[in-house]
């Protein structure tokens, strides 16, 4: 398991549907839904921020974080800082 170190987030990136099947048609999704959207999965200890917790979901910067993929799922690694909002 990754843990980050600081002030420093984990976040696994939600999944969008990226296609949508009619009938025989495979349409290609071209709406960005919910693209800076991912649940926090670990905090690092310097981590300040009580409203972060994990498996909160949160909208954050979409230029400031650092990808990390591990067994086909998508991790991010974020400085607390730049998440913009918790998601209730």
């Amino acid at each position: 398991m990754i843990k980050p170190l600081n002030e420093y987030v984990l976040l696994k990136k939600e999944k969008t549907n990226q296609e949508t099947k009619v009938g025989g048609i495979i349409l290609p999704n071209n709406k960005k839904d919910n693209g800076n959207v991912a649940n926090i999965v670990a905090l690092g200890d310097k981590v300040e921020n009580k409203a972060l917790e994990v498996n909160k979901k949160v909208i954050y910067k979409e230029y400031s974080t650092t990808s990390y993929k591990e067994n086909e799922e998508e991790y991010l690694l974020i400085k607390e800082e730049d998440i913009l909002a918790v998601i209730d």
